[in-house]
């Protein structure tokens, strides 16, 4: 509990929205939140013991709690982002400072320029953006060169000048890609109405352009100008061909912007579209580390708020997954169904998509990073009391009833252990049995790594529904190990995970990585089993056939083994190649031995 000089601060807490800083007993700052009720907020971090490590931590640590009114959440939100970016509390969720993102500028001038920019100058010129890369503006220019023929230079064409003749027209003139304004070739206001088609395309707008050059192109076909008429055709499927790529939605959606949350252990990633007549104009990923275990509630709302803030956003209506508090002025849906819902599910697919390509490189870039967020994961899916860093996997195969063994397969930190690999053939088990096989095998593995004082796992699967998983529960209460070790099934058909006491199956994402692990790890078993068993079968059917055979011994019989790997293939083999591994004599008593054998079998057969 927190002491007198804290509870007294807590209590004289305004209940008023406003932003909360904590503090150590050295002045440090731990953390920065925001709040509708001030005193709510900061007294529920006092009144129970929290799920997550760190913040209990972190509450141990407080000292010193300062304050700071605001009007509305809003305000608060806003006021939180700034001092988190300046201040970096050590507990905070990670925001930095990106940055500065590339604009297309509309410059206010005659004949204006249209270029892009990481400058915004507040000379009355329109800016439109930012973009997340240059890339995309490099399309966006492109395209619009291909359409309209603007100037590059610099000049400044006022009329006076242009009258004077102080200017001359340059090589883009020549190649077609000016009108030559400078030398007065072409008017302001042919000019300008380009710039204004250009203004409505950025804005996501096509309509207008489209319109104007299907009426020029009409007017070139019915003046027998073909060749003109053929390159309003080729700007229109320029147009056409772009529109179709940004277009996500109905072209009545426009002014919305689209924020998505995916979260994991360790991060969560926050997209960011925005709709303008149904065209994508802009999309960006934001990627935030996570101190607390925050909310995806909490997340996304900090999320909005920077991307606000970054890209100077103006929020009217919002598409979000679930509600947030962004204030009274804008106005937020959460779609069930629709246009809505269909641009909802491209946000968070481009969402799931950043997350895929962030962990890829953190792989290859960080892998112990990469390790304990799988292990986070998988603790927090499959509902364990710690990070499963050491599984074993048992799989038992008794094919057509012959030769039953088991396999239990080691993964350490995710990934596979082949020298901790262990093959079982079964001993106290008569006929094909797979619960009484499966109990036998847990309880001899697990025995001998008791008496051998090694580690145990902190995780059990075995490969099968309730009764296998039963059988294993049994050996593991003989040995003490019940609730010691946390121990799954995991059923062939539909993936269902199985717990002990629980009627219920667990499923998981097909498309998480923790589904993922555990179906490599019951692949591996299978193999490892599968493999062994096979191994099995080979070597008994070839030393039961040979030990017949007059004149071959033990040594003879392992070389053979070792060789042709089944009595098929032995059987088939020329004597020429049976003697290049045992020498002609050997070679020969084999030989003649299935030969007589293959007549005993004809006759009987007649």
């Amino acid at each position: 509990m927190e002491s007198p000089s804290l509870a007294l601060q807590i209590q004289t807490l305004p209940d008023s929205p406003g932003v909360y800083q904590y503090f150590d007993k050295d002045e440090k700052l731990l953390y920065v939140g925001k709040a509708k009720n001030l005193k709510k907020r900061v007294s529920s971090y006092f009144n129970k013991v929290h799920d997550n490590a760190k913040t209990n931590v972190m509450v141990r640590k407080i000292a010193t709690i300062k304050h700071i009114v605001v009007y509305s959440e809003s305000d608060a939100l806003l006021l939180e982002n700034n001092m988190i970016k300046k201040l970096q509390p050590r507990f905070n969720v990670m925001l930095k400072d990106d940055k500065t993102y590339p604009w297309i500028c509309i410059k206010r001038e005659p004949f204006s320029r249209i270029f892009s920019t990481r400058k915004m100058i507040k000379d009355g010129s329109e800016y439109f953006g930012p973009y997340t890369s240059f890339k995309t503006i490099y399309t966006i220019l492109d395209m619009i060169k291909e359409l309209y023929p603007l100037r590059t230079c610099n000049y400044d064409l006022t009329p006076e000048n242009i009258r004077s003749g102080k200017f001359k027209v340059c090589l883009e003139y020549h190649i077609g890609n000016c009108k030559g304004p400078c030398e007065g070739h072409e008017p302001l206001s042919v000019y300008q109405d380009h710039v204004d088609q250009i203004r409505e395309i950025l804005k996501g707008n096509f309509k207008d352009s489209l319109r104007e050059f299907k009426k020029q192109m009409q007017f070139f076909a019915s003046e027998m100008e073909f060749e003109k008429a053929q390159v309003m055709k080729n700007k229109i499927d320029v147009l056409e061909n772009y529109q179709s790529r940004s277009m996500v939605a109905n072209p009545k959606i426009t002014n919305v912007d689209v924020f998505s949350i995916v979260s994991d252990e360790a991060s969560a990633y926050i997209n960011y579209l925005q709709i303008s007549h149904g065209s994508v104009i802009r999309s960006h990923t934001l990627e935030l580390k996570k101190k607390l275990d925050e909310s995806d509630e909490e997340l996304l709302e900090i999320g909005i708020v920077e991307i606000m803030e970054r890209f100077e956003l103006k929020l009217k209506e919002v598409i979000v997954p679930f509600n947030v508090d962004l204030g009274e002025k804008v106005n937020v849906t959460v779609p069930q169904l629709g246009d809505k819902k269909q641009i909802l599910e491209l946000s968070i697919r481009n969402a799931k998509y950043h997350r895929m390509e962030q962990m890829k490189q953190m792989q290859i870039v960080d892998p112990d990073r990469h390790t304990t967020r799988i292990m986070a994961q998988m603790k927090k899916d499959l509902r364990l009391p710690e990070e499963p860093r050491h599984i074993e996997c048992f799989d038992n195969s008794n094919i057509q009833g012959t030769n039953p063994v088991s396999a239990c397969v080691v993964f350490k930190d995710g990934k596979p252990s082949k020298k901790d690999y262990r093959h079982f053939n079964i001993k106290t088990v008569e006929g094909p049995n797979d619960f009484a096989s499966m109990e036998e095998v847990v309880h001899r593995r697990y025995k001998r790594l008791l008496d051998e004082n090694e580690p145990l796992p902190q995780l059990i699967i075995i490969d099968g529904g309730k009764g296998q998983l039963s059988a294993a529960l049994k050996s593991l209460e003989l040995l003490g190990l019940r609730g010691k070790i946390s121990i799954i099934g995991i059923a062939k058909r539909l993936e269902e995970l199985f717990y002990p006491e629980d009627p219920i199956p667990l499923y998981l994402d097909k498309k998480s990585e923790t589904l993922k692990i555990i179906q490599q790890l019951r692949n591996e078993a299978h193999r490892f089993g599968i493999t062994h068993h096979r191994d099995r079968r080979s070597k008994g059917a070839l030393q039961t056939s040979m030990e017949t055979i007059p004149g071959i011994g033990e040594k003879t019989m392992q070389t053979l083994i070792k060789h042709f790997k089944s009595v098929k293939r032995l059987k088939e083999a020329q004597e020429s190649a049976i003697a290049e591994v045992i020498g002609p004599s050997k070679a020969k008593k084999i030989t003649d031995f299935y030969h007589s054998q293959n007549q005993t079998d004809d006759r009987k057969q007649v």
